[in-house]
């Protein structure tokens, strides 16, 4: 699952948005996810993924862009088990989720805070991928599930921090790791 298509596509950064952007709290749209247009926007968020070493996630309303994908790669987090890869995924859906656990979580649009959420340690998306629109599907553990959940709430326009039962859950950030 390595790349955003065909051949990988090398992509372009591009900027992260910072809240309070209207990007971030908007609900991102399906895609087709063989339109060339798509695959080139797999492409540039697996390259801005990739230009952020210390982040594992991101997804597109993050880059601007306002379709439903996700890029993930958990391979450096000390508390991942499950790894799926180098990921760029295409209206992925949460299909299955179990074992709920408290975890600390940062955002790369949201700086200097962290916070303890809520999530299921165990989970199974559907999704597609870019470029064939191969139908695959996602069984992820531990921080990798975490990171995944993280990347659908920005497809729904929600934020970690809207997950924050109240203000003794938030932490200053001691470390850079994304969720």
């Amino acid at each position: 699952m390595t790349g955003p298509g065909p051949g990988g596509g090398s992509g372009t950064a591009r900027d992260v948005l910072r809240a309070p952007h209207p990007a971030l709290s908007a609900v991102a749209e399906p895609v087709d996810p063989t339109d060339p247009g798509v695959v080139a926007a797999a492409a540039d968020l697996l390259a801005t993924l990739r230009g952020l070493p210390a982040t594992t996630g991101l997804a597109a309303p993050q880059i601007g862009l306002s379709g439903r994908l996700i890029a993930f790669d958990t391979a450096r987090h000390p508390r991942s088990r499950s790894y799926a890869g180098e990921c760029v995924l295409a209206n992925p859906r949460l299909v299955g989720a179990s074992h709920w656990d408290h975890g600390r979580e940062g955002c790369a649009s949201i700086a200097g805070l962290t916070a303890d959420v809520l999530r299921a340690t165990r989970i199974t998306v559907h999704a597609h991928l870019p470029g064939t629109g191969e139908a695959v599907t996602i069984e992820a553990d531990a921080f990798e599930a975490r990171c995944i959940q993280h990347q659908l709430d920005h497809l729904d326009g929600l934020l970690f921090l809207d997950r924050v039962p109240g203000a003794l859950s938030l932490h200053i950030q001691l470390h850079s790791c994304d969720a």
